[in-house]
């Protein structure tokens, strides 16, 4: 089976080249449809099966496929069909996602947590059959895709068919190096501060581009974020709008200085101070991030389609990114405008037809809060649109 593409074509899958895999089977749901749903301008959700195992320990499989290697970890059984199952904290389970591939042996591929998946603090990652590595998929690749999951701070129920990740193709060198972002950035600025395009000498790169924290705000009271709460209720994750934040978060306030103290092993959501920008011909990616120190780890990795912050017609000028934030071992001091996480940028293959955004639901466009679509309206969402506020 062959996508059709020039010998010289480089870059992520857009929209168009995904459900063209669809069609022809690269991706593939066995008894079930992929809808158009499940499309977005450069990736595909991944849809939870019917089965849910409770493991001893995460584990990777080798030389060997999963489903031998599982037997000799499973704990338990859990049904995912109907009511679904309960997901406790900080265990892992495993459970095989409903999509396969049959990758040609020119395209590869790469999954990562959905961003409302991400502000659960759920972690989640794939494996493959014969694979030393987590979330990537070597070119060629044919069988079943498993997405590991451990809730960290909420206990949550999930059925099968919910998506709690995603999957990008790419072909060929799809990454720009830090000489192509800053010679872009020039040309059509990625990030803005204020609604202007962040001055060069701002500008941090090193193998991808830096943001920084918002540590500031600009609510009554000195808000910048929330942290989660201990022993909340279960969370439904198929659930949206209907859940009171109260019940799960407590809001963060800066102190005198503009910053805060995290306290070791809570998770924290705060906002990038830049806006984000994502050009219809580009994509990103929110990489994980360790400090030398070792006492912060910021994000668990997300994607960013083409047309995030994006607007042709220039009504707004990025978006801002929400920040997953949790300090190790020792209480840790961040302050506004700390650089504490970074994005790389990948060229598209070619220009998605339809771009993220309102145009398909997306939930995060212009955001001014970090709070997943579960929640009702939260307190920071009264901050009016960036573009407003210049």
């Amino acid at each position: 089976m062959s996508l059709g593409l020039p010998p010289d074509a480089q870059g992520v899958l857009p929209s168009q080249l995904l459900q063209r895999a669809v069609d022809l089977g690269i991706i593939d749901a066995g008894d079930y449809r992929i809808p158009p749903s499940s499309i977005q301008p450069a990736s595909v959700d991944l849809r939870l099966g019917e089965t849910a195992y409770r493991v001893r320990s995460s584990f990777l499989p080798d030389n060997r496929p999963v489903e031998l290697k599982l037997k000799e970890f499973v704990v338990d059984e859990l049904d995912l069909r109907r009511e679904g199952a309960v997901l406790e904290t900080n265990r892992p389970y495993l459970i095989p996602l409903i999509e396969q591939l049959e990758l040609p042996g020119d395209i590869r591929g790469r999954t990562n947590p959905k961003s409302s998946t991400g502000r659960l603090d759920v972690f989640t990652r794939v494996i493959t059959d014969q694979s030393f590595r987590f979330d990537e998929i070597r070119p060629g690749y044919r069988g079943r895709l498993y997405l590991e999951v451990v809730p960290l701070s909420f206990t949550v129920r999930v059925r099968q068919g919910l998506a709690l990740n995603q999957l990008r193709l790419a072909t060929g060198r799809a990454r720009l190096t830090d000489e192509e972002i800053r010679a872009l950035h020039r040309e059509s600025p990625l990030l803005y501060r204020e609604g202007r395009p962040l001055p060069d000498d701002d500008l941090a790169t090193a193998d991808g581009l830096f943001l920084s924290l918002d540590l500031r705000g600009e609510s009554t009271g000195g808000r910048v974020g929330y942290r989660a709460k201990d022993f909340p209720p279960v969370l439904e994750m198929s659930r949206l709008g209907h859940y009171d934040w109260q019940d799960f978060w407590e809001p963060v306030h800066r102190e005198e200085g503009d910053r805060i103290i995290l306290a070791p092993e809570r998770f924290y959501l705060l906002l990038s101070d830049e806006a984000v920008r994502i050009l219809p011909d580009l994509a990103a990616e929110m990489a994980a991030y360790d400090p030398t120190s070792g006492e912060l780890r910021t994000h668990y990795a997300g994607f960013f389609d083409p047309g995030f912050g994006f607007d042709p017609q220039d009504r707004f000028r990025g978006s801002r990114a929400a920040l997953e934030v949790r300090a190790h071992d020792v209480p840790f001091a961040i302050e506004h405008r700390q650089r504490v996480c970074k994005l790389s940028f990948e060229r598209m293959v070619e220009p998605p037809e339809v771009l993220y955004g309102e145009g398909i639901g997306s939930a995060y466009q212009e955001q001014t809060d970090t709070l997943s679509k579960h929640f009702r309206q939260p307190p920071l969402s009264d901050r009016p649109p960036r573009e407003e506020r210049r």
